[in-house]
């Protein structure tokens, strides 16, 4: 097995750690509006675990795409993003099925990889 790559782990980290932050947040919101039960828990740790997986896997595919030739790299990618894609309907199709999970905690924890990257310029340090 290939070594992960330090880049991967640490974005990777900085993800998973302003999604908790969300997700943090996300839990107070289901709170305040008196909507907080275990299935938004545990739907928001079933999506947070998805979305930082993906994003994950996106990066060790960006990594071993690096090693290839630029059209076979291209076509790595544009598969795992398929498949991922597929992965993140699957996923939510679980969570929706299973009734331990609010189907709303499962969902909005998607978005948040996106936020965090949008805010990554602010905490970038070069």
């Amino acid at each position: 097995m290939k070594k992960i790559d330090p880049v991967v782990k640490k974005e990777t980290l900085y993800i998973a750690t302003v999604s908790a932050i969300l997700s943090l947040l996300l839990q107070s919101v289901f709170l305040i509006i008196g909507k907080w039960d275990y299935t938004v828990l545990l739907g928001n740790i079933y999506g947070l675990a998805v979305t930082v997986g993906n994003f994950f896997i996106m990066g060790l595919n960006v990594q071993t795409s690096l090693e290839k030739e630029p059209d076979d790299a291209k076509k790595l990618i544009k598969a795992s993003q398929s498949l991922r894609l597929l992965m993140l309907f699957v996923c939510a199709i679980i969570g929706y099925i299973i009734p331990v999970f609010n189907i709303l905690s499962v969902i909005i924890p998607y978005l948040f990889p996106r936020f965090a990257i949008s805010l990554r310029p602010l905490f970038k340090k070069d």
